[in-house]
């Protein structure tokens, strides 16, 4: 990832992003309990560096074509199996050449672990998905790149389990109570471990984002079936939350886009309440989301960084990007080095972020009265009348975001020329 600036690209983001703010669709949202809050588990020894079951296969060199990649990816995907088996798995490959290895071809794959409703049509679910990329660089040899992404890939294996069973008990109480899923429980979450995010030589439109790229492109070209709510598999992604970088004490993370500020705003206000209840165990006392108290309108549209967000946000999905990044300061201070391993990870910090990404899941998926809580394993609770959905929307926001989904509403309509040009001019060069 790479700062980006504004100039012709910009203006076509801005553009971009001034379409979504009419067109996006409602979104609710569903707060945990306290007692919800303080039941969510820790990883504890499963986050070790040492012999960790979900953290330490990762602290690892994963330069794609390697034996450490394959052994990364074989880890992840026995683990959902094992684990998660209620979701699905599924890979989507390409390959492509490198400015460092001639005519070879180098291969990248892309996993997703997705669950979804039960009898739902494929089209018809919208996804919250999670994102981070496993890939390492090539330089400096050895680099294993902890929280360039090992450690955010762990947070997203841990989130999947603490909601497992969760979606499960909810979706069986729906059915139970005769709910027809296809109308009231048409939401699904999918997590996306991404490949071949760094670059190779030097970061370039071509070499960087090489998963990132091909699986924009394939699902924005995969259609569903007709008459599905959603025409293509990029449609359906109701949010796109990218975490990288993380892992590191005191993180700093801006709102870069106005059309997903009031989801980064409930990323905060999570934070905030899971401090309170005694849930983050990280020294620092400040907050790490420092946007909470701007409004939609005093983010600005045009910031932003280079990153595995980008294909998809230039198509016109909605994104959350959570990135460690501090103006005039820059990424944390083992970005791109040698030093960026295990040792040099804050244990509590990445436990609190597990923590967090498990619980915004959770309150997404709108788990409460079906995850653990504090004075109970667990329990159920007949599924909310939808007047006690709870909209997240701050007055300065456009009243156009409690619109229906729809085809139409998922992407702008320019043609894929418009956009490409721009897409290797948001790169600086800071090697």
């Amino acid at each position: 990832m790479f700062p980006a600036f504004s100039g012709l690209c910009g203006h076509f983001l801005a553009l971009c992003l001034g379409l979504s703010l009419v067109l996006t669709p409602i979104q609710a949202y569903q707060q945990l309990s306290d007692d919800t809050l303080r039941a969510l588990s820790r990883p504890g020894d499963e986050f070790d560096i040492h012999n960790g079951a979900v953290l330490s296969p990762f602290l690892q060199p994963r330069v794609p074509g390697t034996s450490g990649h394959a052994a990364v990816l074989e880890h992840m995907v026995k683990y959902v199996q094992t684990t998660l088996p209620k979701w699905e798995i599924a890979f989507q490959n390409s390959t492509s050449k490198t400015p460092v290895t001639g005519n070879k071809d180098i291969p990248f794959v892309n996993l997703i672990a997705r669950r979804d409703p039960p009898g739902v049509p494929v089209g018809d679910i919208a996804r919250l998905t999670l994102v981070a990329h496993y890939d390492s660089k090539l330089e400096p040899e050895g680099f294993i790149g902890a929280i360039d992404s090992a450690a955010p890939c762990a947070m997203l294996l841990h989130a999947m389990r603490n909601i497992d069973e969760a979606l499960t008990q909810k979706w069986a109480t729906a059915e139970e109570h005769g709910i027809d899923m296809t109308l009231e429980e048409t939401r699904g979450i999918q997590i996306i471990f991404l490949d071949g995010e760094e670059a190779f030589q030097h970061w370039t439109a071509t070499d960087s984002l090489y998963g990132a790229r091909s699986l924009a492109e394939s699902w924005d070209s995969t259609i569903n079936p007709a008459m599905s709510t959603f025409k293509t598999e990029l449609a359906s992604i109701e949010m796109f939350v990218l975490l990288d970088l993380l892992g590191s004490k005191d993180p700093y993370i801006q709102s870069f886009y106005p059309t997903t500020h009031w989801a980064y705003r409930n990323l905060g206000d999570l934070e905030r309440r899971l401090r309170a209840v005694g849930q983050f165990k990280s020294s620092g006392a400040d907050p790490w989301f420092v946007d909470t108290l701007k409004t939609s309108r005093e983010v600005e549209p045009l910031g932003g960084l280079q990153d595995d967000h980008i294909p998809f946000l230039v198509r016109g999905v909605d994104v959350v990007h959570v990135i460690d990044f501090t103006p005039h300061k820059g990424f944390p201070s083992v970005w791109h080095t040698i030093e960026d391993d295990g040792e040099h990870l804050d244990m509590p910090t990445v436990e609190d972020w597990s923590v967090l990404v498990a619980g915004f899941a959770a309150e997404w998926m709108e788990l409460e009265g079906h995850m653990p809580t504090a004075d109970a394993p667990g329990r159920e609770t007949p599924p909310r009348d939808q007047k006690s959905r709870k909209i997240t929307r701050t007055p300065d926001e456009p009243k156009s975001w409690r619109r229906k989904p729809s085809v139409s509403t998922r992407r702008p309509s320019f043609p894929d020329t418009s956009w490409r040009p721009c897409f290797g001019a948001l790169r600086v060069d800071n090697d």
